[in-house]
């Protein structure tokens, strides 16, 4: 039986725009206006934004690379989410946080797209929240697989919205949207 949120709020998550991951990440740039332009129109419209900073041992918790890009700063009381897997919600107080939030619906930017937006997408619509996924808003880097094979990092992003708009979970909402026309 499937899961789903019953309350009215709206939050804007911003996963992993830290230095680290951002230097070698398509469109980063273009990408982290983009996000500028979403935390504000959150902000102004009272949704809360959740900033989330992943560290493993290639990105060291308090370390230079780890620090969020200095474009996009939390504001003061803005809640902090730590991770070490590559969905948002494991082993974190995101979950706990939204219910506290009274959250249904999340709307979701930042990197990587293939690896921690995917993962955080998908187990938010397991969850029974609905979901906006910000399509200007989300990045990674070129996917090289060996043997000469890659895959392109906008063609990884173009991917995944696309598949954001085909899902289907029972009950809840999916979408894709520009960052400067989404609704909180």
């Amino acid at each position: 039986m499937a899961t789903i949120r019953a309350g009215s709020q709206a939050v804007l998550l911003v996963v992993d725009v830290q230095l680290g991951v951002m230097r070698g990440a398509w469109n980063a740039a273009q990408v982290i206006q983009n996000i500028g332009v979403a935390v504000e129109k959150a902000r102004a419209q009272g949704a809360p934004v959740i900033w989330v900073q992943h560290a493993d041992d290639e990105l060291v918790s308090g370390s230079a690379d780890w620090q969020i890009v200095p474009e996009l700063p939390p504001a003061p009381g803005e809640t902090r989410i730590h991770k070490q897997f590559n969905s948002a919600f494991e082993q974190t107080a995101l979950e706990e946080t939204l219910a506290q939030l009274n959250a249904a619906r999340i709307v979701l930017a930042g990197a990587a797209t293939n690896w921690c937006i995917r993962a955080t997408a998908y187990a938010a619509l397991e969850r029974g929240y609905d979901l906006t996924l910000l399509q200007d808003a989300h990045t990674t880097e070129t996917l090289e697989l060996g043997g000469g094979i890659k895959i392109e990092a906008q063609d990884i992003v173009r991917e995944l919205n696309i598949a954001m708009t085909w899902l289907s979970f029972p009950g809840r909402k999916n979408s894709v949207a520009p960052a400067a026309e989404v609704v909180f």
